[in-house]
């Protein structure tokens, strides 16, 4: 074995996610597996979403990899650092990778990691892995896209690695190296319909001031329709799914790249119902039209607010007005309409949160998602606050999830804005309905009624520095 990739997920770990049940698999590790395999390297996959941190260590500890890569993100940091130390102590070499170690390479090589990668693995690795085996983690300096220590202790932060342009050159993820038939049915268990995900593209342009760019930039780059067919037709006959996951930042960015990507699925005759994500600057009358047609039964819009104040502070380049518009447009084609939502943005204040709870009751959409904002080291909202971010827990123990900032509103008051918010917008829709549930009603009153009055009494409470 060349090397070992694995992530820190784990399922039965995580109540939410028992909670939400809808599990997808790391793709990023995937897409490096079957690019290594298919430039000569032995590679083995340990996926850790069905598994336990004891298994994983059991089986570090059986096959004793020489090199093992971890995927991490704001989800897994806690798991990953013990996934580090449990590789450490069976002599591998530790390459950690992705959106966090990127922001962090300085906490995790101090964790366990010899080298941290940043940006796309695959060429990186293809570099790295015969250096690591001739050289060990020693004079790295001529690799690109990468940081470590060297034998001074200094720290070496590498050229950055120019982006893969072609990505119709990569082989598709390696699925077969893991237990994709179980996700699937993990999916039809809990939800009556058995999911698989693919991408087709790297890369977001767009200039959302708290979104990360850690692994990809403000890169885009696409593949081909074809391409993407191919890789489509394929999940469908090895798995069956009942549904597909397309995974973009935002599937409709490139409007003739769609066109053809569904006259090209409509050639091939495949029609298999979809969930994704898009913006309302990316939709009209004909797009959505077409994704009906393709099968798109369900889509999300980056709402985050329905003040055009916040919109435009976040660097959106999006209209609150014209999302409604799309909400209203996709429903009339038959396809659920999704937002999310988020509150407590820098200088958000009670008028910015009125207007949200109008914009959702205007848009009406089948669903919304809240969350209340958090700094992602690296971003430009970062930078913004970055003076008064006060971390709630041990960096080992948490994530920039777990980051609040000094001055804002306090986090009692986000509860009960919450509160207020999904419950006003419940009583809403509940009235709006020919026939209401007013025993539904009165509860979402009651809730929406306590969530205001819990604001007024929160609304000047701040948060504080330790």
């Amino acid at each position: 074995m060349d090397i070992l990739l694995t992530h820190g997920y784990f399922l039965f770990q995580d109540p939410h996610e028992l909670q939400v049940m809808k599990p997808y698999p790391t793709l990023g590790i995937l897409y490096i597996s079957a690019y290594l395999k298919s430039r000569g390297f032995d590679v083995k996959v340990f996926d850790s979403t069905f598994s336990s941190p004891e298994e994983q260590r059991a089986y570090l500890e059986r096959e004793r990899p020489p090199v093992v890569g971890v995927y991490a993100n704001l989800m897994t940091r806690p798991r990953v650092i013990q996934t580090m130390k449990a590789a450490k102590a069976v002599g591998a070499t530790v390459i950690a990778g992705g959106p966090e170690p990127a922001n962090y390479p300085e906490e995790y090589l101090a964790r366990g990691a010899d080298v941290v990668v940043i940006g796309e693995g695959e060429l990186t690795l293809e570099e790295l892995l015969p250096h690591l085996a001739r050289y060990g983690p020693n004079g790295m300096e001529h690799i690109q896209g990468i940081v470590y220590r060297n034998g001074d202790g200094q720290l070496v932060r590498t050229e950055p690695r120019p982006y893969i342009p072609k990505l119709d050159e990569l082989p598709f993820p390696d699925r077969a190296a893991i237990d994709i038939p179980r996700y699937v049915r993990t999916w039809r268990e809990h939800h009556g319909l058995g999911s698989v995900s693919l991408i087709t593209a790297r890369g977001c342009p767009y200039t959302c001031t708290w979104c990360s760019h850690a692994v990809y930039g403000y890169s885009h780059r696409r593949r081909s329709p074809e391409n993407v067919a191919d890789e489509l037709e394929h999940i469908i006959e090895t798995y069956q799914p009942d549904m597909v996951w397309y995974a973009d930042d935002v599937f409709t960015i490139h409007k003739g790249w769609f066109f053809r990507y569904a006259a090209e699925l409509k050639r091939r005759g495949i029609n298999i119902p979809f969930e994704t994500i898009s913006r309302e600057d990316r939709l009209n009358e004909e797009i959505i039209r077409t994704l009906k047609e393709m099968g798109a039964f369900r889509i999300w819009i980056g709402a985050e607010s329905g003040s055009q104040r916040i919109l435009d502070a976040m660097r959106r380049r999006t209209k609150a007005e014209r999302v409604r518009e799309m909400v209203h447009l996709l429903q009339r084609h038959g396809i659920e309409a999704g937002m999310f939502i988020m509150l407590g943005y820098e200088g958000e204040e009670m008028p910015d949160l009125e207007a949200t709870v109008e914009h959702l009751k205007e848009s009406n959409p089948d669903v919304f998602l809240t969350t209340v904002a958090y700094p992602i080291k690296n971003t430009p909202y970062y930078e913004m606050v970055k003076d008064r971010i006060i971390p709630l827990r041990p960096w080992d123990e948490g994530s920039d999830r777990d980051f609040t900032v000094a001055g804002r509103h306090s986090r009692r008051f986000y509860q009960f804005a919450t509160r207020w918010m999904v419950n006003e917008v419940a009583a809403h829709r509940e009235r709006q309905q020919a026939q209401p549930d007013y025993r539904r009603l009165a509860k979402a009153m009651v809730n929406a009624r306590i969530g205001r009055l819990g604001m007024l009494v929160t609304q000047h409470e701040v948060e504080r520095g330790q």
